[in-house]
């Protein structure tokens, strides 16, 4: 083993001290926002708050799991990770394949590329997006949810450059095989982008659970509302006057955070 000079030990203390402050300076604004959901009203309106809670209560937490409308919009999430993010990962391995051969192996590949660059500039809008769900008779549905956020071009793109780094030693040795382009893509290819289906997974898992603007827009009723979306209308949408005072204290509280 090589033996630590003073110089290489003095480097090692600072470059662990900075990391660790980075690492505070990341984790603070959750614990902040965690310990101000265990604290009252009171303590958060006044600024006490920091890293842990003020007065500990519950409250927030079983006025919004208390509602019917919190599980079914959670099972709703669930329904749309489960679904969403295994169809996106799918049908983004099955475009990156066979964008990442050469023209020579697909024909008109650059136009097919240039075609999904020209998404990630431009798009529909809004009012097309929604009529289109619309005529496809999808509202209020899983579908509306999933099927507009299934293909992500960035993510195409990160996992076809994965593609093209793998020799093409192993694509000819699995043709001269025998084995087809669906064998070669799933058995040798698949396995060998691992950390990049990994990453790509983590994106789109986030992608699917955050979203919340896409469920007021498809969602004509509260009960079709993923989680993200209902937990908005809790503290953005809401009617005072069918509030009570201890409901209303806690709905500033969350406003304050």
């Amino acid at each position: 083993m090589r033996k630590k000079t003073k110089g290489r030990i003095a480097f090692q203390i600072i470059n662990y001290s900075i990391l660790a402050l980075l690492a505070a300076l990341c984790l603070f604004p959750i614990l902040n926002i965690l310990a101000m959901s265990f604290s009252s009203a009171t303590a958060v309106s006044a600024g006490k708050v920091s890293v842990f809670p003020v007065e500990f209560t519950a409250s927030a937490y079983s006025y919004v799991m208390g509602k019917k409308e919190f599980w079914t919009s959670l099972i709703k999430s669930l329904e749309r990770v489960l679904i969403g993010v295994p169809l996106s990962m799918v049908i983004t391995i099955m475009t990156a394949y066979p964008l990442s051969k050469d023209n020579s192996q697909l024909r008109a590949r650059s136009v097919y590329a240039w075609v999904f660059f020209f998404t990630m500039l431009f798009s529909g809008g809004l009012i097309p997006g929604y009529l289109l769900i619309q005529n496809l008779h999808m509202m209020d549905t899983i579908w509306a949810l999933i099927l507009p956020t299934t293909i992500s071009v960035y993510n195409i793109v990160l996992m076809l450059n994965f593609f093209r780094n793998i020799p093409k030693e192993l694509e000819e040795a699995a043709l001269i095989d025998g084995a087809n382009q669906f064998q070669t893509c799933f058995l040798i290819y698949v396995p060998c982008a691992k950390p990049s289906i990994a990453t790509l997974t983590l994106f789109s898992f986030v992608t699917q659970w955050n979203s919340y603007f896409d469920g007021l827009i498809f969602s004509n009723f509260p009960s079709s509302y993923p989680l993200a979306s209902y937990l908005y209308t809790v503290v953005v949408k809401r009617d005072l006057s069918t509030l009570s005072l201890d409901d209303f204290k806690l709905l500033t509280m969350v406003d304050d955070r």
